[in-house]
């Protein structure tokens, strides 16, 4: 009997010979020749078992694979199944960009009745009192040069990670629409420049853009880089959401000139980012550095970036603060929720604190120490709307950034090709032609327009909850079903400590354990 593994070459190799001897000037033997090749390449190769034994047709199975991510979206998913944004949340970005209506009809489609939904409170007494736009100061009594920021932001993207077209249109949306772009920690490149949006300039434990050859930090390169004008505020990221604890390596072959350029290295050479900062290794040595760097920067308003993860190095940290009395002017809590081009999927899914908890205790962690009025607080971690963005500011947050829903802004898809540089629609990619199609014009007028919109719309949410500002809304304003039969404000659920309650009582809060093995002399547990 013939083994299955030559049914398909052998009937390639008759329908290829049946070509030629009815004509072989026909377009059918133009076609067959190429598949008897693959056929028998398959069927020869020694790498894949799949193609070995079932040559030709094993390929279906990849390219399935690839269309994957296009069919489940398009064809098998509803509206509200996908992940990490769903369809009416990606539609709902879309909308907004386009300036398309983004209402929607007939209803709430959620299960108001499930243990996953939760509200936000309005008032018997709208007030229409409440201003246009809001901006909030970013900068202590220790900055000579504050930043009066938007509410929303561009997060943290790397040129690199993101492609040249991209990282134009959103420098060009921000400087349309007067908000920030952060840089990510790929540092500051041309294409950052061109349009003169405000940035961000964010600064990892690879110190790209002011490092020596030996990847150490250089304070006169980083004065230089961040005496610009462009440069309004200075962040330092201790980690990230995606991928918290985790650094990485862009190998040399995918270091260009324009890539070498920004973060000032050589061409071909790789790009480390250690796990750790080599500048501090301790609460009170990353505090010394954040003044170093606002000395350093002409005054400006340094910060740090992080996804929560030990509770006791957060309670270190502002514990240096108190004893120390230097203070970062911000800090950013990014959700294990957040975004990456590229990641290790354990940590994805398994390290670091989501945002809703992060935000919690950092809140608790400044406010129980009585730094809250010194120190802004960030939000950042799959925030696409104005509902998201109340949300955040009843937990405790000053503003909020976005990663991914600018991206949709610009087009993304959501192919999951962020890692593969085949990004279809230009956005994280380093191809040429497919960065031709992002065309930076249209874009930033999208970017613009997202920002605009999602801020109107976080205005009608307070105004409908009778306030007049988003930091006038606490966590008695969020709502969420407890169990399956009750439900009550969020205090309910989380303990939101009261100013000082930390210095005066700590072992009446839920922190106690953590409060007593923090020290502002480490990061580690004093046992």
């Amino acid at each position: 009997m013939v083994a299955p593994r030559y049914f398909v070459p052998l009937a390639v190799v008759v329908l290829t010979a049946a070509g030629f001897a009815i004509a072989a000037t026909r377009w059918t033997v133009w076609i067959m020749v190429p598949v008897l090749l693959l056929t028998l390449w398959d069927f020869l190769q020694g790498r894949h078992a799949l193609r070995r034994n079932y040559p030709l047709i094993a390929r279906v199975r990849w390219l399935f694979e690839d269309l994957r991510p296009f069919i489940r979206a398009y064809v098998v998913e509803s509206d509200r199944e996908g992940r990490p944004f769903t369809i009416d949340e990606r539609g709902l970005v879309y909308a907004r960009a386009k300036g398309e209506v983004s209402t929607h009809p007939f209803g709430t489609e959620l299960d108001v009745y499930s243990d996953e939904y939760e509200w936000l409170g309005h008032s018997i007494t709208p007030t229409e009192e409440a201003p246009d736009t809001w901006h909030v100061r970013i900068g202590g009594e220790s900055c000579t040069r504050p930043y009066h920021s938007a509410l929303l932001n561009i997060s943290a993207m790397s040129f690199g990670s993101l492609s040249a077209n991209a990282i134009q249109a959103l420098n060009k949306g921000a400087a349309m629409g007067g908000f920030a772009h952060d840089t990510g920690e790929g540092s500051i490149s041309r294409y950052h420049r061109i349009h003169g949006g405000d940035l961000i300039w964010e600064i990892g434990s690879g110190y790209f853009g002011c490092r020596h050859r030996d990847g150490s930090f250089n304070e006169e390169l980083f004065a230089q880089q961040a005496a610009s004008d462009q440069v309004r505020m200075i962040e330092i990221k201790l980690s990230q959401g995606a991928k918290p604890g985790h650094g990485g390596v862009l190998p040399g072959a995918k270091v260009t000139e324009e890539i070498a350029e920004a973060r000032k290295v050589e061409v071909g050479e790789d790009c480390l980012s250690p796990a750790a900062h080599s500048t501090f290794s301790t609460p009170v040595g990353l505090l010394e550095w954040v003044e170093q760097l606002r000395d350093l920067s002409g005054r400006k308003p340094v910060g740090i970036k992080l996804c929560v993860g030990q509770p006791h190095e957060v309670f270190a940290l502002v514990k240096a603060m108190v004893e120390t009395r230097i203070t970062p002017d911000f800090i950013v809590v990014d959700g294990a929720e957040g975004g990456t081009g590229a990641a290790p999927q354990e940590l994805t899914d398994n390290v670091g604190m989501p945002l809703r908890e992060g935000l919690i205790l950092m809140r608790n962690a400044l406010v129980g120490t009585g730094l809250k009025d010194r120190v802004r607080l960030g939000a950042s971690g799959r925030i696409h709307s104005g509902a998201g963005m109340a949300r955040a500011f009843a937990l405790g947050a000053d503003w909020c950034n976005a990663a991914r829903a600018f991206m949709f802004s610009l087009g993304c898809v959501q192919s999951m090709k962020c890692h593969t540089g085949d990004c279809p629609t230009g956005v994280a990619t380093q191809v040429g032609w497919r960065q031709k199609g992002l065309v930076v014009d249209d874009k930033a007028e999208r970017v613009a327009r997202f920002q605009k919109e999602t801020l109107k719309a976080l205005r009608e949410i307070v105004v409908a909850m009778g306030y007049d500002s988003p930091w006038d809304l606490t966590q008695h304003d969020i709502y969420q079903r407890i169990d399956s039969a009750r439900a009550g404000a969020i205090d309910e659920v989380y303990r939101f400590l009261k100013p000082g309650e930390l210095l005066q009582a700590p072992e009446q809060t839920q922190y106690a354990r953590s409060w007593r093995v923090s020290s502002a002399e480490t990061f580690r547990r004093v046992l």
